[in-house]
């Protein structure tokens, strides 16, 4: 598995996705956006908000995973094809990103968002390291209604060392 960034010409495919109701499924805001805003965006995106892909050895494109300010806090979010769900790529892609972030630069927490609901994400989450806060009440709405999301976070002190990017591999 690996993480790439997306590229201006990537940026028909990221279109497609984040215009496919499917690809964030149920428990993501669904808003449509053109390819001209999409591009507006990626060329305009400051450089504490990146979008990468997350794809299979053998370069198969299966996912987006992304980092972006909130406030003064670092968010990670992420999500797969419906067709690669539930098969692991999800977690090692967030590992990968937590080693990258607390590697590459002094931040302190990274925190995430998702849908109480979302046990697939949740799981997620946990696997790669992060504690659950709290519920944020009526925070985002989705597909008519407004939902409550889990906050998780992992503290540097909390993560240590890398979980995925200094594994030497097995002989």
């Amino acid at each position: 598995m690996n993480l790439r960034i997306v590229e201006k010409e990537d940026l028909p495919l990221f279109a497609e996705w984040v215009n496919n109701p499917d690809f964030y499924g149920e428990y993501n805001p669904q808003e449509q956006r053109t390819r001209t805003k999409i591009e507006k965006n990626y060329e305009n995106a400051p450089p504490e908000e990146r979008k990468f892909f997350i794809e299979k050895k053998d370069g198969t494109r299966i996912g987006i995973i992304n980092y972006f300010l909130e406030g003064e806090l670092l968010e990670i979010g992420f999500t797969i094809i419906p067709s690669d769900r539930d098969k692991g790529y999800c977690s090692e892609a967030l590992m990968i990103m937590v080693d990258y972030l607390f590697l590459s630069r002094d931040w302190v927490r990274l925190q995430a968002h998702t849908d109480t609901r979302n046990l697939a994400s949740q799981r997620v989450l946990k696997k790669a390291g992060f504690e659950k806060e709290g519920v944020v009440r009526k925070s985002m709405f989705i597909r008519g209604e407004w939902r409550d999301l889990l906050l998780y976070s992992i503290l540097k002190e909390e993560w240590k060392e890398p979980k995925i990017l200094t594994r030497t591999k097995k002989k």
